[in-house]
């Protein structure tokens, strides 16, 4: 993934969520909801914005990276 120099607000890491939810793991879907009722750093927006950019569009390799780097993120949060 190329690096972004933006910074992602929470309600943009939100919205790009909800538009690749159907793409993500049914059972992922409980954690972003847990991830969104905190605070987050900016790095760590970032991060999720970019895991969940283009989601959809991945090969099956990028979005098993992907979907297990979500998952390490989520569950330490």
């Amino acid at each position: 993934m190329s690096e972004c120099k933006l910074d992602h607000s929470q309600e943009d890491v939100k919205s790009k969520y909800e538009s690749q939810a159907e793409f993500l793991p049914e059972e992922m879907k409980p954690l972003f909801n847990q991830f969104f009722a905190k605070e987050h750093t900016q790095d760590l927006l970032n991060e999720v914005f970019h895991l969940l950019k283009k989601y959809d569009l991945a090969s099956e390799e990028e979005k098993s990276e992907r979907t297990n780097r979500l998952y390490l993120v989520l569950k330490n949060v």
